[in-house]
């Protein structure tokens, strides 16, 4: 069959072929024509080297993204919160209940869990964030038994540390070599 030409009085979708015969054709039809032509320029032409897995492809730009930031001491941070508030929760009958109960003692692993995300999302102000985890960390126990058992106010504390530690912009270490010194003198 002859290709079709389109016809310059219609608009509505008619297309005449070489041999004078017309035809109708819908929107529908055209649409999809459209899009099998896109679809075909889209693909890739082969090289026949095999794709990157998606996981190589985003593996450097995580590393990149938490070598910005303070991104171990803001997680230990968050998770010593998290297991203040589980521990305050838990269905156990060694539980204790000494101090101060109610708002104080879910408002302080709280904090703790608010300070360690804005640590990893806003590490400019993370001495701030470092003072008010530590500070939060050590009310815990008084607040929220024991500060969790104390493996939360702990784990709280060092996190809070790490952050305060953290240097932004320094370059990379390099790895220390060291000389292989030469054993006694073999005979």
């Amino acid at each position: 069959m002859a290709d079709p030409v389109p016809d310059a009085a219609g608009p509505a979708g008619r297309a005449t072929t070489a041999d004078g015969v017309t035809a109708e054709s819908t929107a529908a039809e055209a649409a999809e024509a459209a899009t099998a032509e896109v679809s075909a320029a889209a693909e890739p032409a082969p090289t026949g080297e095999p794709e990157a897995a998606p996981a190589a492809r985003t593996r450097p730009g995580w590393r990149g993204w938490r070598g910005r930031r303070p991104f171990w001491g803001g997680l230990l941070v968050l998770l010593g919160g998290v297991e203040i508030l589980f521990t305050l929760r838990a269905p156990l009958p060694v539980v204790l209940h000494i101090g101060m109960q109610g708002l104080a003692g879910y408002l302080v692993p709280v904090v703790m869990m608010v300070c360690g995300v804005l640590i990893l999302v806003n590490p400019t102000q993370r001495l701030f964030y470092s003072v008010l985890a530590v500070l939060s960390s050590l009310a815990s126990w008084i607040t929220s038994n024991l500060g969790g058992f104390l493996v939360g106010m702990i784990v709280g504390v060092l996190g809070a540390c790490l952050t305060f530690g953290w240097l932004p912009d320094q370059p990379a270490r390099r790895r220390r070599f060291r000389r292989k010194t030469p054993g006694p003198a073999q005979a």
